[in-house]
């Protein structure tokens, strides 16, 4: 075993949150050291849809996607890559009346959050998509929303952090965390150690295992969304697209290809999805109602992942009710992509100065928790005691780890 790292920070998980957090702890002057079980990205931060939109998210989270906004606008200066990021805009379709009354009523209730989303009836839907399926009648569009893509953007945060200074650890797997009163100790299967007074737990659909050995049990559940894309296509939809109510979302890149997404797919291990058949079917029948151009493409290539749920759609992101210097970031609900730099960026605030620039009452992880627990200071002590282990913590065992 070898002699512990001391770190000012020690951030678990790879993917866009904890790689923010990462980088932006780096660019701070924290030293940091971040661990990824897998590659970066290579879990919902890598394989998912690719939407960078604030147009739909519950009115909570528009402070923090706001500030992510601003944050991908300048990501090549960030990261080093555009990332194919491009605001495109994002429509939200309608496919009934009681569909385009909720898009009206998200659109008063957002105001004041910088969206500015445009209502359009059918008339005007057809006048500026003319591509959208008879089925359609109406929609909301977010103009300055728009797509990535997720394969090349979130294990860029990872570089960059390494960049600014991190320490990033791919193919590394975390087998035990310690706390003793002071500092925690991070341990790896392949031996090597880590110590630091701050833990971020960013680990993804895997992270609820760390909260519980923590006294801090989430009901978090996975999903695998079920995605496509097809063969190149003549350009013909300029927008990213989604739909009230849910069902599919589509988007097509510069190369002509249509990315479609919907419904759940399953989990062959506790790694690993694929689509389900019967997602698959659906998304083709949809595409071809709303999308009619994408009657006949054919579909090249399938895929899933796995992300994590928490009942009330809200992700936790903040600090533990029960143990000083512990973070969490993790329960996105499959819409961390774009949220997620900000979300980041609020967790490296936490240990730099002590409060995040944007409030996050509304994601403690203390909502799930049956009894009151007492506040913790959020900062652990100044002072680190002798690397001694007790409450030793055996985490992820086999493949339950990102």
């Amino acid at each position: 075993m070898s002699l512990p790292i001391d770190m000012d920070a020690v951030v678990i998980g790879g993917g866009i949150v904890g790689a923010s957090a990462a980088l932006f702890l780096a660019k701070s002057g924290q030293r940091v050291a971040l661990l990824e079980r897998d590659f970066f990205g290579a879990h919902s931060s890598g394989v998912n849809y690719g939407g960078v939109r604030r147009q739909g998210r519950p009115l909570s989270q528009l402070p923090l996607s706001q500030r992510a906004h601003a944050i991908w606008g300048d990501l090549t200066n960030l990261i080093g890559i555009d990332g194919e990021y491009l605001r495109s805009g994002h429509l939200k379709l309608a496919r009934s009346d009681k569909d385009m009354a909720a898009l009206a009523a998200y659109e008063q209730a957002s105001r004041g959050f910088g969206l500015d989303l445009q209502l359009l009836d059918r008339d005007q839907l057809r006048a500026r998509f003319p591509w959208a399926g008879d089925v359609a009648v109406g929609a909301s569009l977010c103009a300055d929303d728009g797509h990535a893509n997720p394969r090349i953007v979130s294990p860029a945060f990872a570089h960059a952090a390494r960049r600014a200074g991190a320490d990033i650890y791919e193919q590394t797997e975390v087998s035990e965390v310690s706390h003793d009163g002071h500092a925690f100790t991070v341990r790896t299967a392949s031996g090597q150690t880590f110590r630091a007074p701050w833990l971020l737990n960013c680990a993804g659909a895997w992270a609820a295992a760390l909260a519980e050995q923590f006294g801090e049990p989430v009901p978090m559940r996975s999903g695998h969304p079920a995605m496509l894309v097809t063969e190149p296509l003549p350009m013909f939809m300029d927008v990213s697209t989604g739909v009230e109510g849910g069902g599919i979302y589509a988007r097509q890149v510069a190369r002509g290809n249509c990315v479609l997404g919907g419904g759940q797919g399953f989990a062959l291990d506790p790694a690993t999805a694929r689509p389900g058949q019967a997602a698959i079917l659906d998304i083709l029948r949809n595409a071809v109602e709303l999308y009619p151009p994408l009657a006949g493409a054919q579909a090249i290539r399938t895929w899933s992942g796995t992300e994590g749920y928490l009942p009330d759609r809200e992700p936790v992101l903040g600090a533990s009710s029960t143990q000083a210097g512990l973070l969490h970031g993790f329960g996105f609900a499959g819409s961390g992509f774009q949220i997620g730099p900000a979300a980041g960026e609020a967790l490296a605030q936490i240990v730099c100065t002590g409060t995040p620039s944007i409030r996050l009452d509304a994601f403690s992880i203390q909502r799930f928790q049956p009894v009151s627990q007492p506040t913790l200071p959020t900062a652990p002590p100044a002072t680190a005691a002798p690397a001694h282990a007790e409450n030793v913590i055996p985490l992820f065992r086999g493949r339950s780890q990102p």
